[in-house]
C-alpha cells in the first residue's frame, strides 16, 4: 500500500486529538490513524467517529513506551513505506490545585510532553515522505513561560544553534532542580506544563533545522502550534474554544499545500506565526 497516503495523530482518542482526527478524515486524502495508549479507549473513539460517517483506523501507541513506538514505526514502514502526516498531539497536564509535589509534576509532565514527543519524532521523522507535514502540538504558554525565566535561560532556549542534546540537558536540569526544590533560585518558571511546552517548541525548531540540512529539497514542513484555550479534560469547561475549533490550526499546518515553504520551524497560533 505504499501508494496510499497516511496520517497519524498521537493521543487521538479525546479532546483536540480526536477533533484533529475528525477533521483529517474529512479533508485528508488517505488513511488516518487515531492512536491511543489504551486500546479500549482508542477503539471507542473510532466507533464515535464511525457513527459520524467517518472511517479512521486505529493503532495502539504509548509515547512513553519505546517498544510501542517502534511497533508503530515498523507497521507504517511495512504497510505504507513511510508516513505523510504526523501530528504529535499526545500530552498531559496536572490540574491547577493538584497537591502532587511540584518535583513529581515536573518529572511526569516533562517525561511525556517533551521526552515522549522527542522519542516518537526520532523514530517516525525518518519515515516522513517528500512533501510530508509534521505538527508538534505545543502551547502559547511556552513563550509566556520562557519570558519569565532568567535572562540566561531565555538566551539558551532562544539560541539558533541549540542542539537536541543541549535542549535535553536543559529539560533534565529543570526536572532535577524542581525535585530538589531549587528551581526558582536557578531561574526556572513554576509551571511544569509551561516548561514542558518550552521544550516542545524549541525541539520543533531544532527538528525543522535538521530536516532542512538533511532532507533539503524534499519539501517537508515541520512546525509547532497552539490549538488555543480549548474545553478539554486538561483545561476547563469555561474555555472559549470547542475541540473542533482547537483543531483548526493543527490541521491547517498538516495540510499545507505542496510547494509552500512557510511557515517553517515556527510556533503558530490562529494560523499566524508567534514571535519566539
Amino acid at each position: 500500500m505504499s501508494g496510499v497516503r497516511v496520517a497519524v495523530v498521537t493521543g487521538g482518542n479525546k479532546g483536540v486529538g480526536l477533533a484533529v482526527v475528525r477533521a483529517l478524515c474529512k479533508q485528508f486524502q488517505g488513511d488516518v490513524y487515531l492512536t491511543a495508549r489504551n486500546p479500549k479507549l482508542g477503539e471507542e473513539a473510532v466507533k464515535t467517529l464511525n457513527n459520524e460517517g467517518l472511517s479512521p483506523l486505529f493503532h495502539q501507541l504509548d509515547i512513553n513506551d519505546p517498544a510501542s513506538v517502534r511497533t508503530l514505526r515498523d507497521f507504517l514502514k511495512e504497510k505504507y513505506g513511510g508516513l505523510d502526516v504526523l501530528i504529535n498531539n499526545a500530552g498531559i497536564r496536572f490540574k491547577a490545585g493538584d497537591t502532587t509535589p511540584f518535583g513529581t509534576q515536573a518529572e511526569v509532565t516533562v517525561k511525556t510532553n517533551y521526552f515522549g514527543t522527542r522519542d516518537v519524532s526520532n523514530e517516525l521523522l525518518p519515515l516522513i515522505k517528500p512533501n510530508g507535514r509534521v505538527v508538534n502540538v505545543s502551547s502559547m504558554i511556552s513563550p509566556t513561560t520562557l519570558g519569565t525565566c532568567s535572562p540566561e535561560l531565555q538566551e539558551r532556549f532562544r539560541s539558533d544553534s541549540i542542539t537536541e542534546d543541549e535542549l535535553t540537558k536543559l529539560m533534565e536540569k529543570f526536572v532535577e532542580d524542581a525535585k530538589n526544590g531549587v528551581y526558582k533560585q536557578r531561574g526556572w518558571q513554576n509551571s511544569s506544563y509551561g516548561m514542558s511546552k518550552v521544550g516542545v517548541t524549541v525541539l520543533s525548531k531544532i527538528q525543522a533545522r535538521r530536516l532542512k540540512e538533511t532532507r533539503k529539497g524534499d519539501g517537508i514542513i515541520l512546525n509547532a502550534c497552539c490549538p488555543g484555550y480549548v474545553r478539554t479534560d486538561m483545561t476547563s469547561t469555561d474555555a472559549p474554544k470547542s475541540p473542533d475549533e482547537g483543531a483548526v490550526t493543527p490541521v491547517y499546518l498538516a495540510l499545507l499545500p505542496t510547494g509552500v515553504d512557510s511557515p517553517y520551524g515556527e510556533l503558530v497560533s490562529e494560523k499566524k506565526v508567534v514571535p519566539w
